[in-house]
């Protein structure tokens, strides 16, 4: 596998990219990486490291998208930025996937006028994997669509499920409508009319709906929502769990007996720290395009860079697209 990544991408771009494409060359996550953006820093920082030389390659562009340019205007103008150039590495077929944690409007704007749609697909989505008390969850959308029709959500159904399905090797994933309560009844109209439709679906399995308390439960597989409610449902996770360690740490340091309970509990902590860390889970796939597109998080480290490799590598070895191609030509 050929990973192209998006060197100018995160916040403290490129020093997480770097040390990131290093570490998951050295865990042999892919085959080779090829770095995207300026050569000249890139060269001054990989010299840095000691790795094999031979499975990293710098591909030169010359300029960069940022987080406060406009997704598509920068899409279309800045032809020669490390975004763009990283999407065409994967549409000549010289990289298997391509990785970006910058702008993620941007990276979708980009994918899709170079990939363009699978047939059969109105709306690509962010698909994202959360951790759960049980297993992996995935959830979508996660941004990229804020307004919503029933029939999309369907879509988004169908697409989380075989992205889960090839990803996890599970056969018929469980689906649920996040919703503001369990009945069919609940929600707004776009939620009762999407609950109708995912019912009707003979292709997914479909649950029912799961309210936000449940929604790190692990009781489903894949939890469908429009792109406003999944971002700010992802947000409040990676919120509460950055709280959650700062009252932790904070009781922790009040009083002697205090820290050597801490003491004590250190492997719970440490399991729990993991759990919710979102460095471990990598990106998130942009589903419903005609290519491979991993977003990672703008506060990426070399963590998280690295997972989100292997996260591409894997996803392109199930053959997720082509399956999904097969699925909307099927439907048709």
């Amino acid at each position: 596998m050929r990973i192209a990544l998006d060197a100018f991408g995160s916040d403290k771009a490129p020093f997480p990219e770097v040390e990131g494409a290093i570490q998951a060359i050295k865990e042999d996550y892919c085959k080779e990486i090829l770095l995207v953006g300026d050569e000249t820093v890139l060269r001054r920082e990989l010299d840095k490291y000691f790795y094999d030389r031979s499975r990293i390659r710098i591909v030169h562009a010359s300029e960069r998208i940022t987080m406060s340019d406009h997704a598509a205007t920068a899409a279309r103008t800045k032809k020669d930025s490390s975004m763009v150039r990283t999407v065409e590495l994967h549409k000549s077929g010289e990289a298997d996937a391509a990785l970006s944690a910058g702008n993620s409007g941007a990276f979708m704007a980009c994918s899709l006028m170079l990939y363009g749609r699978i047939k059969g697909v109105e709306r690509p989505a962010i698909a994202v994997t959360i951790p759960t008390q049980g297993n992996q969850e995935i959830l979508l959308d996660m941004g990229a669509n804020v307004d919503c029709e029933a029939k999309n959500l369907l879509q988004f159904a169908q697409l989380g499920s075989i992205y889960f399905a090839y990803l996890y090797n599970v056969a018929k994933p469980r689906v649920a409508l996040l919703n503001i309560g369990e009945e069919s009844a609940k929600g707004n109209t776009m939620s009762r009319e999407a609950y109708q439709l995912l019912s009707e679906a003979k292709d997914i399995h479909f649950i029912g709906n799961i309210e936000g308390k449940d929604v790190l439960k692990g009781i489903c597989d894949v939890v469908v929502c429009d792109g406003f409610v999944g971002n700010v449902v992802l947000k409040t996770i990676e919120g509460a769990a950055i709280s959650i360690f700062d009252i932790i740490k904070e009781q922790m340091n009040k009083d002697w007996i205090a820290k050597f309970g801490a003491m004590l509990s250190y492997p719970v902590f440490s399991y729990l720290k993991k759990k919710l860390d979102h460095t471990e889970y990598g990106g998130a796939l942009l589903v419903g395009l005609n290519g491979t597109s991993i977003v990672s998080h703008g506060r990426s480290d070399a963590k998280a860079i690295k997972n989100a490799i292997r996260v591409a590598a894997r996803t392109a070895q199930t053959g997720f697209v082509q399956h999904t191609k097969e699925y909307f030509e099927r439907l048709q």
